[in-house]
């Protein structure tokens, strides 16, 4: 069953697309506290979100652009405005889709449908000491426990899966973060490792990276 993520902070219609969903076959969370909003999407392990623009302490857009910087999770918004300018704002942000209030339910049902077969059509999942990798959502899992990597730390830890076994220069991964349109430079590289590995750790996988020095790492 797809989870999805509605952050709307009109009580009502909060509501109102709970119940819609829940009816239409999909599992849904409710965001009610708007004051740590970005954690709250980061920290969701689901499929989808719903994010209206209008938020207290900051806008949808500019919480969309900052997430983007971190996660590819799915991300439809929804607004009371209606000109072009804000659609493609939202857009060029990172928005899946984008849909204006009020909204026809069929609509948003449709809308949903279509974001999630595209997404999870384009989804990679791979496998590693047990631990299930969505690449797409920059998720890790084990059983019930999950951590969301960054883009950079997916990139690192994709590339470590490519090559498992072998020793990976640190001058190949900056390099593919240079590919991704990331800047970063050696120091940045073991702050990024640094993290990886505390977040594989958190599953239980204390030993996954191996450094060897002057050479580089070794996903074990």
């Amino acid at each position: 069953m797809n989870k999805i993520l509605i952050i709307e902070d009109d009580k009502t219609l909060r509501g109102e697309l709970k119940t819609l969903l829940d009816n239409s076959g999909y599992e849904a969370e409710c965001a009610e506290d708007f004051s740590g909003t970005l954690e709250t999407m980061l920290n969701f392990d689901g499929e989808l979100i719903l994010l209206d623009i209008n938020l207290p302490f900051t806008n949808g857009e500019t919480l969309l652009q900052e997430f983007r910087r971190k996660s590819d999770t799915p991300v439809i918004m929804l607004t009371s405005r209606v000109t072009e300018l804000d659609e493609v704002l939202s857009m060029s942000m990172g928005a899946d889709d984008y849909i204006t209030k009020p909204y026809n339910p069929t609509i948003l049902l449709l809308r949903i449908s279509a974001v999630l077969k595209r997404t999870q059509k384009a989804e990679q999942k791979r496998s590693y000491r047990g631990l299930t990798i969505a690449t797409a959502k920059g998720s890790v899992s084990l059983g019930d426990r999950s951590q969301i990597l960054t883009k950079n730390e997916m990139i690192i830890f994709g590339r470590l899966l490519d090559r498992q076994g072998e020793i990976v220069t640190r001058d190949e991964l900056m390099t593919a973060l240079w590919d991704n349109d990331e800047f970063v430079n050696d120091n940045a590289l073991s702050v990024n490792i640094s993290r990886l590995r505390t977040k594989l750790s958190a599953l239980g996988l204390d030993d996954a990276i191996e450094t060897r020095k002057k050479q580089g790492y070794v996903l074990k």
